[in-house]
């Protein structure tokens, strides 16, 4: 008995001492610089959305925060180096393609649900369909048209296979009965010069990457995969307003931390993030490329997590996708 209660007692103390380490860390966290990688190039989406929380995050811990990007593998390789980072100030800004779609797809190197925590989220962005200006369509009516006459010609660019872009187009094609190539890229980035200079001749990329250039006029909107028209975009219809139902897309982002990092400087980043996407020129700046904001706990988040896995799941799976 005597020795029973000796572990009972030891595994308290354990515990104890374990906990307040934990505090100690969380107080004296941050102590160096902190990264967000991101698993895109500069100037896509994901890249816009980190560098937005990045110039206010770091005034908020008092330290600097380095947006540092890592494309590829449908922004896994961003999401496998925090996954595997140690040094307790790296995190990733995770994005549907990588933290819902690409476990579908891809053999990771890493557990998504296991290796990763949700910590806080930032918002969604809707998908939208454009085109190359020289394509001479503007509705999505002829785009389909146009793409039943010339099967195989036409192709679209994502910013890698498994990214909302890929599976976007790959719901349209199922909807509309037509065969368009993919094309994908490392970011959407490279695949917007392409698509600007008539490489590729459509796309769903995010508004957050496409919203400048259909603001100047390089590339023309046809469509949001959202389920309503978005208030950046008024006057472009949604996919279902042009008559394709079935197709809604957009991509989330949200701040993941490595699983091991104490629950203390989670909660912390979550505040701190939360606070920030309320302040009145993050807010404008998030909103100005598409993001609509949703406040979300971290349960909530989790809970966002599990249900947006099991949803891309099932369209993997019901429509037969796979990585080019």
């Amino acid at each position: 008995m005597e020795t029973r209660s000796m572990a009972t007692l030891l595994r308290v103390a354990a515990a104890w001492l374990l906990m307040a380490c934990a505090s100690v860390h969380a107080q004296d966290w941050p102590n160096k610089p902190l990264r967000i990688l991101v698993g895109s190039s500069p100037g896509g989406g994901t890249d816009a959305v980190a560098r937005a929380v990045a110039d206010k995050l770091g005034p908020a811990l008092k330290t600097s925060v380095i947006v540092e990007n890592r494309p590829g593998a449908s922004n896994t390789l961003a999401a496998d180096a925090a996954a595997k980072s140690a040094d307790g100030h790296t995190m990733v800004m995770g994005v549907s393609t990588a933290h819902a779609i690409a476990p579908h797809l891809l053999r990771l190197g890493y557990d998504n649900d296991r290796d990763l925590v949700p910590v806080a989220f930032v918002g969604a962005v809707p998908n939208v369909l454009v085109v190359n200006n020289g394509l001479g369509v503007q509705t999505v009516a002829a785009l389909v048209e146009l793409a039943k006459k010339q099967p195989g010609r036409l192709n679209y660019a994502s910013s890698g296979a498994g990214s909302t872009q890929h599976i976007a187009a790959e719901l349209f094609k199922d909807a509309t009965g037509t065969f368009i190539t993919h094309i994908p890229y490392r970011g959407s980035g490279p695949a917007l010069i392409d698509l600007m200079g008539g490489q590729v001749q459509l796309s769903f990329d995010t508004l957050a990457s496409v919203a400048p250039h259909i603001k100047s006029g390089k590339v023309r909107a046809l469509a949001v995969t959202s389920a309503r028209r978005s208030p950046q975009l008024a006057q472009v219809p949604s996919l279902a307003e042009a008559g394709v139902k079935g197709v809604e897309m957009s991509a989330w982002y949200g701040l993941y931390m490595p699983a091991a990092t104490p629950k203390a400087v989670q909660q912390r980043v979550h505040d701190e993030v939360a606070k920030l996407v309320e302040l009145p020129d993050t807010r404008a700046r998030l909103e100005a490329i598409g993001a609509e904001l949703t406040p979300m706990t971290q349960a909530q988040f989790a809970a966002f997590h599990a249900a947006e896995n099991k949803r891309y799941a099932d369209i993997v799976k019901k429509r037969g996708i796979k990585l080019d």
